[in-house]
């Protein structure tokens, strides 16, 4: 098979799978994970036999669509921070970045907007808050997060009373609220009180 066919064939299966996952969260966001692979594969013009030769099932297609957020915002913090050069500039970007996609994260969740009052149906939230990836990005987002207070904490811009992987555990708590606050305004209030705990205690 040429080259050229390979490359148009791979093509086409990213661009139905893309098309899948964001279909599904469409769905479920209008309905509930009650949505069937029947209705999935009428809305991406598909017939089932072909749907299931992506996945298995509706949570599956979920999952792979909450792992590409995920993956995609880990890339606009990483990118974020490497743009910085300053230490100082570089911690307060790591923070307020993560407070706006821990806020990001929150409303692109399909499942979260059909729930009522904003919080995780159970069948959908268990899966996803045990799956693999979710667990890589929380220490990669741990590793990031205590890289940039110990740089900090070198140059006497933040406290280095506390280890700096502490730190970073309680940035990340503190931050997670951000998908409950309302407005930009709020979250950088937020950014700004988390802050000023990283900042060195006064002799």
């Amino acid at each position: 098979m040429p080259k050229l066919w390979n490359e148009t064939v791979e093509e086409h299966r990213r661009t139905v799978h893309a098309t899948i996952l964001d279909t599904t969260a469409a769905l479920v966001a209008e309905r509930g994970m009650g949505v069937t692979m029947s209705q999935v594969a009428q809305a991406v013009g598909i017939g089932r036999a072909t749907l299931y030769k992506y996945f298995p099932d509706v949570q599956a297609i979920m999952v792979a669509w909450h792992e590409r957020q995920v993956s995609d915002h880990l890339r606009q913090l990483t990118e974020a921070v490497a743009r910085c050069t300053q230490t100082d500039e570089r911690l307060r970007t790591v923070l307020s970045v993560y407070a706006e996609l821990s806020s990001t994260g929150r409303g692109d969740d399909p499942d979260r907007r059909h729930a009522s009052g904003g919080g995780h149906r159970t069948e959908l939230a268990v899966p996803l808050h045990r799956a693999e990836h979710v667990h890589q990005a929380r220490r990669h987002l741990h590793e990031l997060m205590t890289q940039a207070i110990a740089a900090a904490a070198d140059e006497g811009v933040a406290r280095d009373d506390v280890p700096a992987a502490e730190l970073a555990t309680y940035c990340l708590h503190a931050l997670a609220a951000a998908g409950d606050l309302p407005t930009r305004a709020a979250r950088d209030r937020l950014v700004a009180v988390t802050l000023a705990g990283l900042r060195p205690v006064a002799a």
